[in-house]
């Protein structure tokens, strides 16, 4: 009893900014799973810890991985109200999969190679070595989270939920782009 309620605590004033303050605590939530995701990450492979890639998925959640996404989902919440559309749910799926994955890969991949230091070309190739396949990877294994997403969780809540399952996106990415880079230094 005594350890719940700190932790009550802690979730009632993390939804109450979530609600107050909606993007700057979903920028903020990225940025702390971006940044735990990309040491655990390298933790899990055996790696001296790099600063420069906790600082790219630190700085990428905070600019842009709890903001893309806020405007996203209201966007997706007008173009297709569940009152007003006829398999809202599956139009939504559809757009988030069919547009938005791709862009936020591509924006993603690209981002986080110029946030470590890259310069213009090697980011873009880096993007073009990994695009397809985690692109890939995010439609075969992100789908049923999202389809859970749109159907079960409040909007105000999704961001947050996506960011939970992007922990484990974010080890996978952040050890994609690894190996990518050692296979170029060899």
């Amino acid at each position: 009893m005594a350890l719940s309620k700190p932790i009550m605590n802690l979730v009632a004033s993390y939804l109450q900014n979530l609600y107050l303050h909606p993007i700057k605590t979903k920028a903020i939530t990225s940025c702390v799973v971006g940044t735990a995701g990309s040491v655990a990450s390298q933790l899990v492979a055996g790696e001296k810890l790099r600063l420069d890639p906790v600082l790219a998925f630190g700085l990428y959640g905070l600019a842009f991985g709890g903001t893309i996404p806020h405007y996203f989902y209201e966007l997706v919440e007008r173009l297709f109200p569940e009152d007003l559309v006829a398999f809202s749910l599956a139009k939504k799926l559809l757009f988030e999969r069919l547009v938005f994955a791709p862009f936020m890969q591509a924006f993603s991949l690209y981002t986080l190679a110029r946030f470590e230091g890259k310069n213009h070309k090697a980011a873009v190739k880096q993007l073009y070595a990994l695009y397809l396949p985690i692109l890939e990877a995010n439609w075969k294994w992100l789908t049923l989270f999202q389809v859970i997403n749109l159907a079960f969780i409040p909007p105000m809540l999704r961001v947050l939920f996506m960011n939970l399952v992007g922990f484990g996106w974010a080890m996978f990415l952040a050890t994609k782009r690894r190996q990518q880079s050692q296979r170029k230094s060899e």
